[in-house]
């Protein structure tokens, strides 16, 4: 399987509307999106094309490819508009050999793993900072943010399979990669 992975869109149109075509472009199975899909929460700035009801059927229109977490700004009306569950602090699959514990950020972090044994895969959102490297054996990836990057970051996206993870930017420019 080849994943897209997308975080912290924010209600923001331009980030949800390229997502099928990041999709076809990378050839990628399913979506995994890592919350914070609609509002953009009293911490962020508003993005300049907010427009979470333009969001909804974009996002929407991939749930059947969709595996989602709950993100902080995402809210139990959140789950009714969407069609997807988004309700999960986190899930779990394998890519290859890689058992995969996808989380948002705010609940299980980098500084507040559960425990996962090396060759694991930690995958976040929630910082807005892409990162990809390994930390005690567990590979910790984040593919930033879609929408509103921060620290100097552009807006970003991620690829995950089994050889590895690769973090580009809107442009299709590889940004950052790590191999497994």
């Amino acid at each position: 399987m080849k994943y897209l992975v997308v975080s912290d869109i924010h209600g923001a149109l331009k980030g949800a509307s390229v997502i099928k075509e990041l999709e076809d472009f990378h050839e990628t199975d399913a979506v995994l999106l890592l919350g914070d899909i609609l509002y953009h929460g009293p911490r962020n700035d508003l993005p300049e094309d907010y427009a979470p009801k333009e969001v909804i059927p974009l996002i929407s229109a991939l749930k059947d490819r969709i595996i989602a977490v709950r993100g902080n700004c995402d809210a139990e009306v959140d789950q009714m508009v969407l069609g997807f569950p988004i309700s999960a602090d986190y899930n779990e699959l394998f890519v290859g050999k890689h058992k995969v514990f996808m989380t948002h950020g705010h609940v299980y972090s980098p500084k507040n793993m559960p425990e996962l044994s090396s060759g694991m895969i930690f995958l976040s959102g929630h910082t807005h900072l892409p990162e990809a490297h390994q930390k005690d054996g567990v590979f910790i990836l984040n593919p930033g943010s879609i929408s509103l990057p921060k620290g100097g970051h552009p807006c970003t996206y991620g690829v995950l399979d089994k050889k590895g993870f690769k973090i580009f930017t809107l442009d299709h420019e590889e940004y950052m990669k790590i191999s497994f």
